[in-house]
């Protein structure tokens, strides 16, 4: 499956609408910024998010990925972009489950930072919304890493352009990303 150009278009378009905050905002890396990408507002939006999921297993694919057991990322950002691919991929035939990593161990319970389906030895992408650092995808890798799992790739929806990408492939990560911010006009 190849990504459209008019499914990209539209879904540039739905973050514009959607997601892009303008006005001064303090990032979880503690930058400030100008403007917020605030990416749930199209992760979790009924028409945005089928085509999240889909443009994210498109851009794989064309990376060259195209077997991968699950994906998923550090909670909150990752959850709905992991979740949007894992139903794209079953409407492919695909069997591509998602997986949510705490930051730290549950002190209860299981006690898992991993949760969902186990990953170990399986092969897997690191999912994140959009990253300013790289802190929270490498976050997830070194927890999945942990846990047995093989990451193939770390790949973001939205590229902020503010280190992430150097931070994740300094640690050996291969990087991908779906839109820039020049495509949002940002």
């Amino acid at each position: 499956m190849t990504s459209s150009t008019s499914d990209k278009a539209k879904l540039v378009q739905l973050i514009k609408d959607l997601a892009v905050v303008h006005g001064k905002v303090t990032l979880s890396s503690g930058l400030e910024a100008d403007y917020y990408v605030d990416l749930r507002r199209a992760t979790l939006h009924h028409e945005a998010a089928p085509l999240i999921g889909k443009m994210m297993i498109g851009m794989l694919e064309e990376a060259g990925i195209n077997n991968f057991d699950a994906v998923g990322g550090l909670t909150m950002g990752a959850d709905p972009v992991a979740t949007a691919m894992l139903h794209q991929a079953s409407t492919m035939g695909k069997n591509v489950d998602a997986f949510v990593v705490r930051k730290e161990a549950k002190a209860h319970g299981m006690g898992r930072q991993v949760e969902g389906p186990d990953v170990s030895g399986k092969s897997l992408i690191v999912i994140e919304d959009t990253s300013t650092t790289g802190g929270s995808p490498l976050t997830a890798a070194a927890a999945l890493e942990k846990a047995g799992g093989k990451i193939l790739a770390v790949a973001t929806v939205v590229d902020r352009n503010t280190g992430a990408r150097q931070a994740i492939e300094a640690k050996g990560y291969r990087y991908l990303s779906l839109i820039s911010l020049e495509e949002l006009g940002l």
